[in-house]
């Protein structure tokens, strides 16, 4: 566990990191590790209060508190670092990167093992806490402002409060958080019921024009924007209870005969409700007469809220 190895560390994990000089004068993260090392060596030799001292004059002096007790692996970095603490019983394996505002918590007042183990390779969100004697497994990766009260599979990436999990395989980008590409587990459930719901009204209407004796009404004209928007406006984002229509997310229908191009402005390119919509929206308009082919395209172009006040109703 050598300085160097340290250094090699935070220039590994942190583009900003510009020269050794710079990494070793004005990185508190690194300064609260190798204080760590120092207090650590002498609790585990039972004297008590001069590690206690040094952890808190370690804390003075970087904003990041953490027990003589705990036990940190090898070339663990704490980015920024500011209101990081760790636990008395933690344990942090080999490679784990830290942001700020981390906690890894206790749930007990009993003199236990009371705080969690975090395995090797994990990445931990800002702000986010990791509470009680549970282990988060190798690999995973604990998003920003996440609760984590349970633990954690190998690999997993887990978001919310209280944190569930998101992914349950390993992501190919590993050591990074990819703060922006965080999936939302509640959207995806939600979406999965409305999707459900959608094909059961699909079969229901269908049925009823089969007890009904009515099947679909022939339409001698060609088929209409109106009628496309009328259909849309089933289509609901789950994470605002609204339909596409009424949201405005609707730029532009263009109906060319059988064929149907639907382009979407959404409130940016990485919405996890990308497929949802565009399969959603490719039902709903093969169910109307005459269409035999749908194309769903997001549009590269700013979302406006004003566009939905501007929106012609249809």
């Amino acid at each position: 566990m050598g300085i160097r190895e340290d250094i090699r560390t935070v220039f590994k994990k942190d583009p900003a990191a510009r020269s050794t000089l710079e990494v070793i004068c004005c990185y508190p993260g690194l300064h609260a590790v190798w204080i760590h090392r120092v207090s650590h060596f002498f609790w585990e030799r039972h004297f008590y209060f001069l590690a206690r001292l040094l952890s808190h004059i370690s804390r003075m002096l970087t904003g990041i508190e953490i027990h003589p007790g705990a036990k940190l692996g090898r070339r663990v970095f704490i980015d920024h670092g500011s209101g990081v603490v760790i636990g008395e019983t933690a344990e942090v394996g080999d490679d784990v990167l830290i942001y700020m505002g981390v906690v890894l918590g206790g749930t007990a007042l009993e003199k236990v093992k009371r705080h969690p183990t975090i395995e090797n390779d994990v990445v931990i969100g800002s702000g986010a806490s990791v509470l009680g004697p549970i282990t988060v497994g190798r690999g995973a990766k604990i998003g920003a402002g996440s609760v984590v009260i349970r633990p954690v599979p190998a690999g997993a990436t887990v978001v919310g409060v209280p944190a569930r999990i998101a992914e349950t395989h390993p992501s190919v980008s590993a050591g990074q958080l990819d703060h922006d590409k965080l999936p939302d587990p509640g959207l995806i459930v939600i979406s999965q019921i409305l999707d459900r719901l959608s094909r059961l009204e699909d079969k229901f209407q269908a049925h009823e024009e089969l007890v009904s004796g009515h099947g679909k009404t022939p339409q001698g004209a060609a088929l209409k924007d109106e009628q496309i928007y009328s259909l849309l406006k089933d289509v609901v984002d789950p994470g605002v209870g609204m339909d596409i229509v009424k949201m405005g997310l609707v730029k532009e229908i263009i109906v060319d005969g059988p064929n149907v191009d639907v382009n979407l402005v959404l409130t940016t390119s990485a919405c996890p409700m990308i497929e949802y919509f565009k399969e959603q929206i490719r039902r709903k308009v093969l169910s109307a007469e005459g269409v035999e082919k749908v194309n769903v395209n997001i549009l590269d172009e700013p979302w406006s809220w004003d566009r939905t006040r501007k929106k012609v109703v249809h």
